[in-house]
């Protein structure tokens, strides 16, 4: 796989990269790669698995993480991923949350690196789409990385060729999932060395980049870059992406032209039934340093419960930033 299908990525969100939420990125960027949130084997084999692998044709290229650790069921899962249409299937090696370590998946697994590398042959085996490997640069208060370069010898054995390396270790006792993306330091020089230790490897640089420029500088030493939170919270960034990051034209030209085009969508949800809320949860960033961006989140955010409330209430929301956005400067402009 080219090093250019990963250059750009949002991370995998648990509650937050739905489908509805990766339908609406996708109209700001047609490159970046999207991915779902973490599903596990458990939900896909017993659970509603339509419902699990639902999304639309426009997200592509879209990713479907799995959490799990039995070689047989991720083999069933990633096949059922394909057939549904995904273009890569990756593996959770990352999230340090107590309930994913009490299921032995997420982060807990870079403890067990030939138990990882059999789950990643077993999903290489059963399907044609790239499988990934996400994870961190290590676990607990332990400074070594020699943990990671045994995880990534041993699944890059296994026919690994693609890494997402969130650059902290994630500290399994004592700190919560927002505190593990915040506290543990980031190391980025350790991603950097992994790169040069396997130069065959396509690696993704994940944690603490927020801005563009950023993520041009890490591409300089690694092969792509993933944003999680800033991307979701600011989603109107994805805007420079194509531009900034592979010299393309941006797919839509202002604020007011991503909710025109994500009116259609949101109506036919709706006309599903849908909630609003399912879908408008996901633009309250759109907005984000515009004078009226507070009415914006408002009207999405409240009145969106309120009986009567149809897919027109997003255009009202814009009518409190349309003056802003049309009295910006030309150099800032953000509506056409």
């Amino acid at each position: 796989m080219p090093a250019s299908d990963h250059r750009f990525c949002v991370a995998p969100m648990m509650d937050l990269t739905d489908r509805h939420a990766r339908f609406f990125l996708r109209l700001l960027s047609r490159r970046a790669r999207l991915y779902t949130e973490m599903i596990t084997t458990g939900a896909l084999l017993h659970g509603d698995a339509p419902r699990f692998l639902r999304f639309d044709p426009a997200e592509h290229p879209v990713a479907i993480q799995l959490g799990g650790s039995e070689p047989r069921e991720l083999a069933l899962c990633a096949r059922m991923a394909e057939d549904a249409g995904y273009d890569e299937v990756n593996l959770n090696v990352g999230c340090p949350s107590d309930r994913v370590q009490s299921g032995r998946f997420g982060a807990c697994l870079m403890a067990e690196p030939a138990l990882v590398a059999d789950c990643m042959a077993a999903m290489i085996a059963a399907v044609r789409v790239p499988v990934t490997l996400k994870t961190r640069i290590g676990i607990d208060r332990d400074e070594s990385t020699e943990r990671l370069w045994r995880l990534v010898e041993a699944t890059h054995a296994a026919g690994v060729r693609v890494l997402v390396i969130h650059a902290r270790k994630a500290w399994l006792d004592g700190l919560s999932p927002k505190e593990n993306r915040e506290v543990p330091p980031l190391r980025y020089e350790v991603v950097h060395a992994l790169k040069a230790a396997f130069p065959g490897c396509t690696v993704v640089v994940n944690g603490g980049i927020t801005t563009l420029e950023q993520c041009r500088a890490q591409l300089a030493l690694v092969d792509g870059v993933m944003l999680g939170r800033e991307a979701y919270y600011n989603p109107w960034l994805l805007q420079s992406v194509d531009p900034v990051l592979f010299g393309e034209s941006a797919p839509v030209a202002s604020i007011s032209g991503a909710v025109d085009q994500l009116l259609p969508y949101l109506e036919t949800q709706f006309a599903a039934g849908v909630p609003l809320s399912a879908v408008t949860r996901h633009v309250l960033g759109l907005v984000q340093g515009v004078p009226g961006a507070r009415q914006w989140r408002r009207t999405l955010s409240e009145r969106v419960h309120q009986p009567g409330a149809t897919p027109a209430l997003l255009l009202e929301a814009l009518a409190h930033v349309r003056g802003a956005l049309d009295a910006e400067p030309p150099a800032q402009r953000r509506v056409a």
